[in-house]
């Protein structure tokens, strides 16, 4: 408020604010305000008006008293004022936590079907079978090799027909029941047992022979537990004692000061039956593995007393030694080339080479959250899934639907397979299965802003994995929409009838990264406006590198129905048949046997593939989806190698099967370690060579890419370029494209440019709030693996 009789106010807004403040002797309030200081207030006082009023003896002194009684008027008015716009700034409306109105799914209970165990039921299935005396488990989370072990407790997914008839018919809820896995030591095989049904009263039972053909899968078949790797690092730790003097001259190693990392080959030997584990050593960097130093040992681990275990040869910078003392011998004769420490800087660290300045771009929903997430749901305006995360195979979603019809039953991730090259044994052997390790056994929590947008919401898992308690694993999946930052559709008429019409391109997106080693996963299923839907991964973390020797530059690191095509047809021209055109002319081939659906890795395969029903839209064309596989992967393996049945899936880009219970999955937790005689080889799942027309179709995708090392990879690889994945897009499905019926529709004529109508960006102004935050918060580390 300002008194009509006052001539003159200085009006400080914001961005003066600091400036004049530091001139005035005021304070900055946080909200823009009229300012007068009680000097400002004395100058503006109209003295000529006062003098005449209060003229007399002591003139003077009510002159000063007028002076400060109507300083403190105004300073207790701008107080008041100050103390209204702010409190008024304060109740500016809060962004919702969704905007209902904009969901046209609605969530059901019925997803819990496909829901992950809880912490109760991982610990209840792990008591119960702890409690069955004639299998005497270990309670111990380091278990020797010798004792019998859980290692592994999950979901086991009901039957299909059993979910379907629950979904879509009021079928009774299929029984919740865990798959176990039993490693037992003092046996020397391995068990899984189907243990339900939950909350109880709790049975079970032996499932080998049913799922594997075999009563008893071999012991070595196992991936190393936590308590196998303790007892590799003691032994380690004995070689580096005897080894001491060499490994300080030559690599800098000062025990518990300056180590030397391990880093494993897998897998461990060369036929069904081994365990014998080349073990590669780093230097102690935050980024170890493109730091090697030329040194590997091969450790052999069969039996299940590491007190016989033996180290039968050394690598010491390209040249082999048969035994310790052999190696000792050797290199104190002097007839090994020597390697000679030469100190040098961490060139893989990640910590920024300059100070950060500021934050970047944050993405925040100015009317709220258009998706709900409840139990293991997703609902996102016409679309809606359960998802889940198995510890084994990673992230996964369920009943997928799209304006209430179901686009597909489950989406999820089955294997990433890596095969490295190199001349030096850790490598030249290496080819990961990470299923054997667990997928999604290593998706930790995702830092807030950078794994996922700030705003995103993030949900909780637990798993149970080479563990003896159910783990939480804080925020590991984040969900959140997001402006893919190119318009979905778009087009701008310059001729006839002038307009614009467009959408942005805002699609849903579920995420989890899983760190396994060396690699970064970052796994995406995107759901889009127009119906489509899409899994990729995209790779970032480290390259694994082996010590530079003769010969060794030369290798790289390999990472690995309907059909419509198109032909040239030459016809004539209708309105000049003596003239010839070469005009593309679509082919279209109805696939009806698995054999014929296997497409080859190598071999070319028609652009289109579609799974097609037999039903048609609106224009008479069959409703469709098509598989779009963007890959760039390097050759398969050939087929005579004798590790490759354990991943024959890879064989294929696309292969349609006929849907049956018992081919759950392409490859199996013992693929890793047992790979010349596989217990799941996908090949068996094509040889039968069934009929696939009109039948339940599961599509198996592989998709992948080349990595070849390059100095951009220092200090770390970037996600850009580095991906590959399936793209599920409708193709004829819909009468129209769906997302016109989106509200993110933007329409406007000449002269309407400002209309609100069809243009909702023109009034943006309009429907801002104020976002609430969540507090940064990380808790990732609560997870790693631990082996004391």
């Amino acid at each position: 408020v300002v008194h009509k009789q006052l001539d003159k106010v200085d009006v400080i807004t914001n961005a003066s604010m600091k400036q004049v403040l530091g001139e005035l002797g005021g304070s900055p309030m946080g909200c823009g305000f009229i300012w007068a200081s009680p000097k400002t207030l004395k100058e503006l006082i109209p003295s000529p008006l006062l003098l005449e009023h209060w003229r007399g003896v002591h003139a003077s002194i009510m002159d000063s008293l007028l002076k400060y009684i109507v300083v403190l008027l105004g300073i207790i008015s701008l107080i008041i004022n100050i103390a209204m716009i702010c409190l008024n700034s304060s109740r500016l409306p809060k962004c919702a936590s969704k905007s209902p109105e904009s969901l046209q799914a609605v969530h059901s209970e019925k997803s819990l079907v496909f829901a992950d165990l809880t912490a109760e039921e991982y610990n209840s299935v792990r008591d119960y079978m702890w409690a069955q005396k004639d299998l005497k488990i270990s309670h111990s989370g380091l278990a020797k090799p010798s004792e019998n072990y859980i290692f592994l407790i999950d979901l086991l997914l009901p039957r299909k027909a059993d979910v379907l008839r629950f979904l879509d018919a009021n079928g009774r809820q299929p029984a919740r029941e865990a798959s176990v896995v039993v490693f037992f030591g003092e046996h020397g095989y391995l068990k899984e047992y189907l243990v339900g049904p939950l909350p109880g009263p709790l049975q079970h039972r032996d499932v080998t022979q049913e799922k594997y053909n075999t009563s008893n899968i071999p012991f070595t078949a196992r991936p190393v537990t936590i308590g196998e790797y303790a007892h590799l690092f003691i032994l380690i730790n004995q070689v580096f004692q005897k080894l001491e003097k060499i490994l300080k001259e030559s690599f800098g190693y000062i025990p518990r000061q300056r180590e030397l990392l391990p880093f494993e080959g897998m897998p461990r030997g060369i036929k069904a039956g081994d365990r014998k584990t080349w073990i590669s050593f780093f230097r102690d960097y935050s980024g170890m593995y493109i730091h090697p130093v030329g040194f590997e040992i091969l450790i052999d681990h069969k039996s299940k007393d590491p007190s016989e275990w033996t180290v039968d040869k050394l690598l010491y910078n390209g040249q082999y030694s048969d035994s310790i003392d052999a190696f000792l011998a050797s290199y104190e004769a002097g007839a090994l080339k020597k390697i000679v420490f030469k100190d040098i800087s961490n060139h893989a660290s990640l910590k920024p080479k300059n100070k950060p300045t500021g934050i970047g771009p944050q993405q925040s929903y100015l009317q709220g959250k258009r998706y709900s997430v409840q139990n293991n749901q997703v609902v996102f305006l016409d679309w809606s899934f359960a998802f889940g995360l198995s510890s084994l195979t990673g992230m996964r979603a369920f009943d997928i639907r799209f304006k209430g019809e179901r686009i597909a039953y489950e989406l999820s991730v089955q294997e990433a397979m890596s095969v490295y090259g190199s001349i030096t044994p850790g490598m030249i052997l290496t080819k990961f299965l990470d299923s054997s390790i667990g997928i999604g056994r290593f998706a930790h929590e995702l830092v807030r802003g950078i794994d996922c947008p700030y705003a995103a919401t993030y949900v909780d898992t637990h798993r149970y994995i080479d563990t003896n308690i159910a783990q939480r694993f804080r925020n590991s999946i984040c969900v959140f929409e997001h402006d893919i930052g190119r318009p979905l559709r778009r087009h701008f008429s310059d001729f006839f009838h002038n307009g614009y019409g467009g959408l942005a391109n805002s699609a849903l997106v579920i995420r989890s990264i899983t760190a396994i080693g060396n690699y970064d996963y970052i796994w995406d299923f995107i759901f889009y406006q127009s119906g489509s839907v899409e899994a990729r991964v995209h790779a970032t973390g480290y390259i694994s590198s082996s010590y530079t020797v003769e010969g060794n530059l030369k290798y790289g690191v390999k990472n690995i129905f309907q059909t419509k095509d198109m032909v040239y047809e030459e016809v004539p021209l209708p309105w000049m048949p003596s003239e010839k055109a070469m005009v593309p002319h679509l082919v279209e081939n109805v696939i009806k046997t698995e054999k014929d659906a296997a497409l080859l890795h190598g071999a070319k395969t028609p652009r289109y593939l579609h799974i097609a029903s037999n039903q048609t839209n609106r224009w008479g064309h069959q409703r469709s989806y098509r598989l779009q596989v963007m890959s760039f992967a390097g050759d398969h393996l050939p087929v005579s190698e004798s590790t490759e049945r354990s991943m024959s899936w890879a064989r294929y880009k696309v292969a349609v099967t006929k849907h049956k219970d018992e081919e759950q999955t392409s490859s199996s937790l013992y693929s890793q370690n047992y790979m010349w005689s596989p217990f799941v080889d996908f090949s068996k799942y094509i040889e039968d060579d069934e009929s696939i027309d009109n039948e339940d179709l599961v599509a198996w995708v592989t998709a992948g890419f080349l990595h070849i090392p390059h100095a951009e990879d220092i200090p770390n690889t970037v996600t850009v370029g580095n991906g590959g994945g399936v793209l599920i897009r409708p193709h004829n499905y819909f009468n129209e494209d769906p997302s016109i019926h989106s509200p993110d529709g933007v329409y406007f004529q000449p002269g309407a440019e400002g209309d609100c109508a069809y243009n909702r960006m023109a009034c943006l102004e309009k429907d801002q709030c104020t976002s609430t935050l969540e507090p940064f918060t990380y808790n990732g580390f609560e997870g790693v693996m631990k082996f004391d």
